[in-house]
């Protein structure tokens, strides 16, 4: 019985420190994204930008499942989670900004220095993940918004804009769905089920959209901004009447 408990502490272990070590690799996979940003290859980016998002998605699943504080009590997983995100979701992001024409040249600087900014505040909030499983502001999903901009091809001061409100919404309290903790989004386990479908579908349709740039298709467009609309409604929503 003791060999066992034993065999059992060790394989969580092992296991602890190969989940870090899969959240540690989005930050590689980033600066592979930058790369290609570099070198001007922007779908390329956009994948590895959505291979960030994926490892990201699932890699808090498995620590909660093997208990990691426990498995491996001398990392702090999520400072580690933390440090890669805003590498990825942020300054990334915030690279391709800066090289590409999307927002106005002479204002590159400043948009970027908004975003690095109200990024750091928000991921470094005490209360950045609400005691109910939310975002508290605008959970920096930058990556994703620079995808739309640069898909939507629209004019680079509407993109200055857009991207101004989102800076500012990082420092209002408004709560945004989680998408990969549903806990206290709904009592009905179907809804909640529903919501993780809807976004499993989302991330296809938004990866089906690279697929096809520089061409369009309608169902994925409608899929990907809808589900984005529904985001923010169901988010709001959430704020103003929390869950009891």
């Amino acid at each position: 019985m003791t060999d066992d408990i034993i065999s059992a502490g060790w394989r969580r272990r092992v296991f602890g420190w190969l989940i870090h070590a899969f959240t540690a690799t989005g930050a590689f996979v980033g600066l592979l994204s930058l790369l290609a940003i570099y070198h001007q290859a922007y779908v390329s980016a956009f994948w590895l930008m959505g291979m960030t998002i994926l490892i990201d998605a699932v890699d808090g699943y498995f620590a909660r499942l093997v208990k990691i504080k426990i498995a491996v009590p001398q990392i702090d997983g999520e400072l580690l989670d933390n440090i890669v995100d805003y590498f990825n979701y942020a300054l990334v992001p915030a690279f391709f900004l800066l090289v590409t024409p999307l927002v106005p040249e002479y204002w590159r600087l400043v948009c970027v220095m908004a975003i690095t900014f109200s990024s750091a505040y928000q991921f470094t909030q005490v209360d950045a993940k609400t005691s109910d499983h939310f975002f508290k502001g605008f959970p920096s999903y930058w990556n994703i918004v620079v995808f739309y901009l640069f898909f939507w091809q629209m004019n680079a001061w509407v993109n200055l804009i857009i991207l101004s409100v989102l800076a500012i919404l990082s420092f209002v309290p408004i709560k945004y769905v989680y998408p990969s903790r549903l806990d206290y989004l709904s009592h009905n386990n179907i809804l909640r089920l529903s919501m993780w479908l809807a976004t499993v579908l989302w991330g296809a349709a938004t990866l089906g959209l690279i697929c096809v740039y520089p061409e369009s298709n309608k169902a994925l467009v409608f899929i990907s901004m809808g589900y984005a609309i529904f985001y923010l409604a169901i988010s709001f929503y959430r704020t103003w009447k929390p869950l009891t």
